[in-house]
C-alpha cells in the first residue's frame, strides 16, 4: 500500500499518523494493498484556488478529494482491484479554526477530515439525507476505532 503525504502548508502536522490512519481507513474498507493514496496539506491560498476551480465556491475549505481510478470499497472476500484511490488536499489553517470551535486539536481535526476525504474517494457522499446519515455513521465509525474510542466532534462543511 502506497501512502504518500506531502506537506505544503507550511504548517506542522503529524504525517506519521495520517500515513497510519490512511493503512488503517483502507485496511478496513478492504482496499487492495496495492493501492495508492495521496494526502496534500496545502495553505489557504491554494485550497482556495481549488475551491474556486472544482466546486466553483469561494473561500478555502478545510478538504477536498480527487478520486483517480473510481475504486469503491471491497468486502472481507473481494478486495478491491488494485489502483490509484486519489488525492486527499486537506488545509491545516481551516481545521485549525474548525478544532477551536469544535473543542479538540488540530491533529484530530486533520484525522477527521483525512477519514471524511478517504470516504468520498471511495464514493461516498453526503449530498442526500440517508447518504449523509451513512457517510457520517461509517466516519465516526472508522475514526472511533482508529482511536481506540470516541471520535472527535464533526466539523466538516
Amino acid at each position: 500500500m502506497s501512502i504518500e503525504v506531502n506537506n505544503e502548508s507550511g504548517i506542522d502536522a503529524d504525517e506519521e499518523n495520517l500515513v497510519r490512519l490512511g493503512r488503517f481507513l483502507l485496511d478496513s474498507l478492504y482496499v487492495h494493498p496495492e493501492a495508492e493514496l495521496s494526502i496534500i496539506l496545502v495553505d489557504t491560498v491554494a485550497m482556495e484556488k481549488l475551491h474556486i476551480e472544482w466546486m466553483d465556491e469561494p473561500g478555502p475549505t478545510d478538504v477536498l478529494s480527487f478520486p483517480m481510478d473510481e475504486l469503491r470499497p471491497g468486502t472481507a472476500g473481494r478486495l478491491t482491484p488494485a489502483g490509484v484511490l486519489g488525492d486527499v488536499v486537506l488545509c491545516p489553517e481551516v481545521a485549525q479554526d474548525q478544532a477551536a470551535k469544535a473543542g479538540h486539536s488540530t491533529g484530530e481535526e486533520l484525522l477527521l477530515l483525512t477519514t471524511h476525504g478517504v470516504l468520498h474517494l471511495l464514493g461516498y457522499d453526503h449530498a442526500e439525507p440517508d447518504d449523509e446519515a451513512e457517510m457520517f455513521g461509517l466516519q465516526r465509525r472508522l475514526l472511533a476505532d482508529y482511536l481506540g474510542g470516541k471520535a472527535p466532534e464533526e466539523t466538516v462543511s
